[in-house]
C-alpha cells in the first residue's frame, strides 16, 4: 500500500484556502465526524481530514461507504460559507471531482443529480455535505468526498453492479496524492469563485447526466415520475410530470427509468 504523501500535498497548497492544512489519520469512524470535532475547537475554514480508511464512512441518506484502507480517497473539507452559499458547495465538489477526472485521456465523467460523479452509469465518487447553524448563523460547512481510485470493485459484491474506480475505467493503477492534490486544487478554485459572489449553477448543470432523461425520483415518501427538465440556480430539479404538471425537487433520490 503506498501511503499518501501528505506533506508533499499540504507544502503545494500552503497558499490556498482549501488543504493548506491537513489532518491525516490512517483509520477513522468517519472524517466527516472528525472535522465536525475540528470544526467546534476553531480550526481554520479550508483544513482537511484525511483518512487511509474509514469504519464508519457514510453517504447520503446514511448509507455505508465502502472504505477499504489505502484503495481510495476519503476526506473532508471544512468550510464557512455565507448562508446564501451553501447551494453551491455541493456544486463545489462535485466540479472538482468532475475536473480531476476528466483530466484522465478516455474518460468522460458525469454528474448525476444531485452529486454523484459517475463513468458509464457506475458511481465514481459521492458527495456528503452537512451543515451547522448557530442561531441564525451558518457556523460552519463540511464537504466530505470519497473517489474510488484503486477499487477493484468486482471483490464487493454489494456494489460491484453500481460502482467504478479510476482503476477499473482506465485499466491502470494512479498515484493518491496526485489525485488527492487535484481534487483539492480544483475545489479551491471553485470555491473561490463561490466567495466571490459568483454562481456555479451553469458550470454545474452542464455536467448532468440526469437533464433531458426520463426519470424516476424517490422524495418525501413518494416515487415521482417524469422528464428532468432544468435545475434552477440553488440546484434544485424541476420535473415534468406525465400529466403535464411541474414539480421541483429539492433533493432526493433518481435513478433511470427502464
Amino acid at each position: 500500500m503506498q501511503s499518501l504523501d501528505i506533506a508533499h500535498i499540504q507544502t503545494a497548497l500552503s497558499d490556498y484556502v482549501v488543504g493548506h492544512r491537513i489532518h491525516y489519520h490512517q483509520i477513522l469512524g468517519s472524517t466527516m465526524d472528525t472535522a465536525r470535532d475540528l470544526a467546534h475547537d476553531g480550526e481554520r475554514e479550508g483544513a482537511v481530514v484525511v483518512a487511509e480508511e474509514q469504519n464508519k464512512g457514510r453517504g447520503r441518506f446514511n448509507r455505508v461507504w465502502v472504505s477499504p484502507p489505502g484503495l481510495n480517497l476519503y476526506f473532508t473539507v471544512l468550510l464557512r460559507p455565507e448562508p446564501g452559499q451553501l447551494p453551491y458547495m455541493n456544486m463545489a465538489a462535485a466540479l472538482a471531482v468532475f475536473d480531476t477526472v476528466a483530466q484522465v485521456p478516455g474518460l468522460k465523467p458525469a454528474v448525476k443529480w444531485p452529486n454523484d460523479v459517475r463513468i458509464g452509469g457506475r458511481k465514481l465518487s459521492g458527495i456528503l455535505v452537512e451543515t451547522e447553524f448557530e442561531g441564525d448563523r451558518l457556523a460552519h460547512a463540511l464537504v466530505g468526498i470519497g473517489v474510488n481510485v484503486n477499487l477493484d470493485v468486482s471483490e464487493h459484491p454489494e456494489i460491484a453492479d453500481t460502482a467504478t474506480s479510476l482503476r477499473s475505467e482506465a485499466g491502470r493503477e494512479f498515484d493518491r496524492s496526485e489525485a488527492l492534490h487535484s481534487v483539492l486544487m480544483n475545489l479551491d478554485t471553485w470555491y473561490a469563485r463561490v466567495r466571490s459572489g459568483e454562481s456555479l449553477t451553469e458550470d454545474w448543470a452542464t455536467t448532468l447526466e440526469t437533464l433531458g432523461k426520463q426519470v424516476e425520483l424517490r422524495w418525501r415518501d413518494q416515487v415521482l415520475t417524469g422528464l428532468a427538465e432544468s435545475v434552477d440556480d440553488q440546484g434544485n430539479l424541476t420535473l415534468l410530470q406525465p400529466n403535464g404538471e411541474r414539480v421541483t425537487v429539492v433533493a432526493g433520490e433518481v435513478t433511470s427509468q427502464v
